[in-house]
């Protein structure tokens, strides 16, 4: 079995964000990147099915150097292989387009894919990457099993959970639940000096382009001073919901 497990290269939510060019670029100065957690559950995941099933397990990412060393981080975890496709992932539909490019010439059994990455949240990847090339997708999954060649899978939805079964290839939008936190894997010494030998090729971009510009970023208006109102003073919560708050 083939399983290819999508990377993203994304800034941990402990960073400072900053912008610079009048707003319209994210400022990357002093900014920690890590594996986007719901590509690393993946990952996790496509891990326990190489230990069971004997799958290899090729990792792929869209992105600049600066992404590599989150790719030498997955070969140290266990990943055999390595790929990143050489442009900037601008927007959703670029990145869908330049993975799903590569697949065709490099069929996988399995794609597992984060349902959205923490930076843009856009949950559009794995989903376009189905629609491109016209394989059977699931997202927001919680549980992935392999038996007898079929696939197991458990998902969230609205008001609970679903349990689907499929055939191969497929591919997922996974996230929390594939596994739990506590089972994710910190590379070892012994893990970070094989990545070393491990194949990371770089290809350089097939010809798409992307949809979107980006016009500016915003961030959030800091938060106001509250008021206090005394409980029993009705007529003055009642005129600042009125001229200040504007909801009456």
């Amino acid at each position: 079995m083939k399983i290819l497990v999508c990377i993203s290269h994304v800034p941990d939510t402990t960073s400072k964000i900053n912008f610079t060019d009048s707003d319209t670029k994210f400022d990357v100065q002093g900014v920690q990147f890590v594996i986007n957690p719901n590509d690393e559950f993946g990952l996790t995941r496509a891990m326990w099915l190489k230990e069971k099933e004997g799958a290899s397990i090729d990792v792929i990412n869209v992105g600049n150097q600066s992404s590599e060393s989150t790719l030498r981080k997955t070969l140290a975890i266990g990943a055999d292989r390595a790929i990143r496709i050489n442009t900037e992932p601008i927007d959703g539909f670029l990145v869908a387009k330049q993975i799903s490019e590569y697949i065709k010439n490099n069929p996988y059994d399995l794609i597992i894919a984060g349902r959205e990455s923490i930076d843009y949240n856009g949950a559009m990847v794995p989903g376009l990457i189905s629609g491109f090339l016209n394989i059977d997708f699931v997202t927001n999954c919680t549980k992935l099993d392999i038996n007898n060649g079929k696939v197991v899978l458990e998902r969230e939805i609205d008001g609970g959970k679903e349990i689907l079964e499929s055939e191969l290839p497929l591919i997922i939008g996974g996230q929390k639940g594939l596994v739990e936190e506590s089972d994710l894997r910190i590379p070892n010494m012994r893990g970070i000096m094989q990545a070393r030998q491990k194949p990371l090729d770089v290809i350089e971009p097939y010809d798409f382009s992307a949809n979107t510009d980006v016009l500016k970023f915003y961030k959030p208006e800091p938060k106001q001073a509250v008021k206090l109102v005394d409980q029993d003073n009705l007529d003055e919560l009642i005129n600042l919901l009125h001229t200040e708050a504007k909801v009456l």
